[in-house]
């Protein structure tokens, strides 16, 4: 009996191939929509939850106010980790991260650049869950100027070899240093990304006592059931402690320091809080994170373009359904009971609803290499086959298919075979007002939609062409200018005898991006009651 009346539908659905196509197409691009969305959304929500320990994890950051100036930075003093370490027993571990640029980097008499290294204490992969290939994560940054690169960095340098104990060497600092370690590739879900890891053990300035300048991230790793609202109001204390003598040491007490309206504490930020929820300098940050808004603006339009497909699929079928009497009312005079007409109607919309996710399949298939070069993500559709996203589409197809077989199947089924034979339906107008309202629905959502991608097309418009004071057409940067080594110098000079140039300057970082003396304070002229936190870049005399 089942399968003679799904051979029924199915028939049916033949004979309205082109409304079949239709509705199903504009089903599939619908739901294509919306899993390219939610791919993204996860990937935002999933940052840095790749590590064992991410709960327990939190950043230590600088907030305060001096003579008026917000301060909000990411990197703390050096001294803040073992103090930390030492005075809370709630503090399992603590390690530090610091920027080390992409140095020169020597080996075999060959010269190799664009590695991003960081240095970090010796606890760093007891802390952050990072995959070693090769060596231990316990021991490998236990000594002095040992190293750990990772899967693709090994290759770039060492081929076939195997990297272990092998020595590459900083070009400017002259120091070797040993690969004691191999790991996967930084996951592209982390608030950072680095191609080695050296150890900051035997470093002079990683143990400084200076509380007054900040250049190190500071991770903690806290015991079970420790209370962040708790431990966070014990920091305070930590500040006048230690920080208080140096103020002191200005010319200042601490506490007139606080008189003057100033004010500067440490925070602590959850791991997973770092992407989307930091509101900190973007030069203090090790990468430009996510926001949470825009997680949820792009949730909002996932479920508005949802909505928008399956409204218009629901209303195709219901306006198809109800030309379909006289095939109801034939099939009740030979015999046909309602639930059997029910479960043809349900089984015809289950079929447009498979055929709609397989065609959307494919379609998130074809389109993701293009979204990912546009978003600069790496999504994958393999995410698509996870046990949780299976069961979401599973049990959005039979939504789906409820809502859309569900007028036909319930209402249509109940027509008296002497009404559908005569054409004659109840509640006719009714029907035409609820598939009004849905389509006047699907209308504002659209209208919203393309205003708001108007709005924001002259948005990023604006901040293109914005005058930021200076001629950017005529302004090039030859990067990597270092690598000349002693002749960089010479090619400057060469460079200044072209006709077609005007000038020529020199740094060692561009203006918008990270420098090497990250948030330093300075005393204009040598007043210490003045000191303000800034960025400090190395120029030539001609960059003004």
């Amino acid at each position: 009996m089942y399968k003679s009346y799904f051979i029924i539908g199915w028939r049916n659905l033949s004979k309205n191939s082109r409304l079949f196509a239709i509705n199903t197409t504009g089903l599939a691009m619908g739901i294509a929509t919306c899993l390219i969305i939610m791919l993204f959304v996860v990937d935002e929500l999933s940052y840095d939850r790749y590590n064992e320990k991410a709960d327990r994890m939190v950043r230590v950051v600088l907030k305060g106010k001096v003579n008026g100036e917000v301060i909000k930075e990411a990197v703390t003093p050096a001294p803040v980790a073992s103090t930390l370490k030492r005075e809370f027993p709630e503090v399992e571990e603590v390690t530090r991260l610091r920027r080390f640029g992409s140095p020169q980097i020597l080996y075999n008499n060959a010269t190799y650049s664009n590695s991003k290294v960081a240095i970090v204490d010796p606890a760093f992969f007891s802390v952050f869950t990072l995959a070693f290939i090769q060596g231990d994560p316990l021991t490998a940054l236990a000594e002095p100027n040992t190293i750990v690169i990772t899967r693709d960095e090994a290759i770039k340098y060492f081929g076939k070899e195997d990297p272990i104990n092998k020595v590459l060497e900083f070009k400017d600092s002259g120091e070797p240093y040993k690969v004691t370690g191999i790991i996967e590739n930084v996951p592209a879900n982390s608030h950072f990304h680095f191609d080695m890891f050296a150890s900051m053990e035997g470093l002079a300035h990683a143990k400084e006592n200076n509380w007054m300048a900040s250049n190190y991230f500071t991770y903690l790793l806290l015991h079970k059931g420790t209370n962040l609202k708790q431990f966070e109001a014990k920091l305070p204390a930590i500040i006048k402690k230690y920080m208080g003598p140096q103020v002191e040491q200005l010319g200042m007490t601490f506490e007139k320091f606080n008189e003057n309206g100033n004010e500067i504490g440490l925070y602590v930020q959850p791991l997973t809080d770092i992407h989307l929820y930091s509101d900190f300098d973007n030069q203090s940050e090790l990468e430009a994170g996510g926001d949470i808004k825009a997680v949820y603006i792009f949730g909002a339009i996932a479920l508005f373009m949802l909505l928008i497909a399956c409204i218009n699929f629901m209303n195709l079928s219901t306006a198809g359904a109800t030309k379909r009497t006289k095939e109801i009312g034939v099939k009740k005079a030979l015999g046909s009971q309602r639930n059997q007409l029910i479960h043809q109607f349900l089984t015809e919309s289950f079929i447009s609803t498979v055929v709609a996710m397989v065609l959307a399949a494919a379609l998130v298939i074809l389109a993701l290499p293009v979204f990912n070069q546009l978003s600069g993500k790496e999504l994958e559709a393999g995410f698509l086959l996870a046990p949780r996203v299976l069961m979401a589409l599973v049990g959005l197809g039979i939504l789906i298919t409820l809502l859309a077989g569900s007028y036909p199947a319930f209402f249509l089924s109940s027509i008296k075979p002497i009404a559908a034979l005569k054409n004659k339906t109840v509640h006719g107008g009714q029907s035409k007002g609820i598939r009004s309202a849905l389509v006047v629905f699907q209308f504002v959502v659209s209208a919203a939609l393309i205003l708001s991608i108007i709005i924001v097309n002259q948005q990023m418009s604006f901040i293109l062409n914005k005058e930021i004071g200076y001629d950017r057409d005529q302004l090039l940067i030859l990067r990597e200018s270092h690598l000349l080594g002693t002749h960089e110098e010479a090619f400057k000079n060469q460079l200044i005898n072209d006709p077609d140039i005007e000038s020529i300057t020199m740094s060692a970082f561009l203006p918008a991006g990270p420098t090497d003396n990250n948030m330093t304070s300075v005393y204009p002229g040598h007043q210490h009651e003045a000191v303000r936190r800034t960025l400090v870049y190395n120029i030539d005399e001609k960059y003004i």
